[in-house]
C-alpha cells in the first residue's frame, strides 16, 4: 500500500480511534488527524516488521484498518497521557 493510501487511512483511522477512546477530549481536530496519520503509519510499520504481517497491502484490507485504528489510539492515548500531565503541572505553578 502507498504513502499516500496510508495518509487517507491515517486521516480517517485517527477520527475512529478519537471516537472510541473515552474522557475529554483536548486536542483539535487537525491534531487528531495528524496523530491519525502518525499512528496508521507506525501500526502499519510495527505490524510489517515486529509481527512479520504481510496481508496488509489492500486499503479495503480488515486488518489494515484494524492496525490503523489500534496504532492511532495508542498515539492518542499516549498523547492524553502526556498533555494531561504537563496541564496538571502548568495548573499547579500557577496557584503558587
Amino acid at each position: 500500500m502507498s504513502i499516500i493510501a496510508w495518509i487517507v487511512l491515517g486521516l480517517v483511522a485517527g477520527l475512529i480511534a478519537n471516537m472510541l477512546i473515552p474522557g475529554r477530549r483536548r486536542q483539535g481536530l487537525i491534531l487528531t488527524c495528524v496523530i491519525g496519520i502518525v499512528g496508521a503509519l507506525l501500526g502499519g510499520w510495527i505490524a510489517t516488521k515486529l509481527f512479520h504481517i504481510h496481508t496488509i497491502h489492500g486499503f479495503f484490507n480488515l486488518s489494515t484498518w484494524l492496525t490503523a485504528i489500534a496504532g492511532a489510539a495508542i498515539l492518542l492515548l499516549a498523547y492524553h497521557l502526556i498533555s494531561g500531565r504537563s496541564s496538571s503541572r502548568r495548573g499547579s505553578f500557577a496557584h503558587r
